[in-house]
């Protein structure tokens, strides 16, 4: 993988990918702006998501109900998420399996009562999306789809039955914080190390 992006022309994030290549690599094409993020079976940011038995589950790409998970798990949500899980409501119906070109509820509840954190994330969100639909401008019927949807994911997290532990950590609700912020990071920086000729220490630029 390493050598592919290098070989596409990108530009690896040494320091970073020393330090975090066991699961995350990025790589940067300084000339053009771009930027590829790869996560290694793992998914984490605001919360921790492991792919790596549902890979192989889409040809290609990671299954709806992941992908949707991957924007509805931000705590600082964006407009660039809002757009995107609107989008993927809209364009995909529920149902209860991984088959393509639908959002596996589910799974997507199961994921919810394993994790209380999640819930509370996924739930503030959906509330957040809902009250925002009339700004989309939507025709009548798009929200209406999307809200119908929303509130079908909304019901499943609620009857799914919960552990003891999703319980107990319920219990103790936002008193205790139940994501991480991902340290700030610029979209593309050029961060290569560099040997000094004299075989001093090596240079970041």
């Amino acid at each position: 993988m390493k050598k592919l992006f290098v070989e596409l022309g990108y530009t690896p994030r040494d320091i970073f990918n020393a330090l975090h290549g066991d699961s995350r690599l990025i790589f940067n094409d300084i000339e053009n702006g771009r930027r590829i993020d790869i996560f290694l079976d793992v998914f984490e940011m605001c919360h921790k998501f492991n792919f790596k038995d549902r890979l192989l589950l889409d040809k290609y790409t990671i299954p709806l109900v992941d992908l949707l998970m991957t924007k509805l798990q931000v705590v600082e949500i964006t407009e660039r998420e809002y757009r995107d899980i609107i989008s993927l409501l809209h364009d995909h119906e529920i149902s209860d399996t991984d088959d393509p070109e639908t959002i596996n509820g589910k799974y997507f509840a199961q994921m919810c009562a394993r994790d209380w954190g999640v819930y509370k994330t996924f739930s503030v969100n959906f509330g957040n999306i809902l009250n925002a639909l009339p700004q989309y401008k939507l025709d009548a019927e798009s929200e209406k789809t999307v809200r119908k949807r929303v509130e079908d994911l909304q019901a499943r997290m609620e009857n799914v039955p919960k552990s003891t532990g999703w319980k107990l950590r319920a219990s103790v609700g936002e008193k205790k914080q139940w994501y991480e912020l991902p340290e700030m990071d610029k979209e593309v920086v050029d961060s290569r190390i560099v040997t000094n000729p004299n075989g001093s220490a090596p240079a970041k630029t």
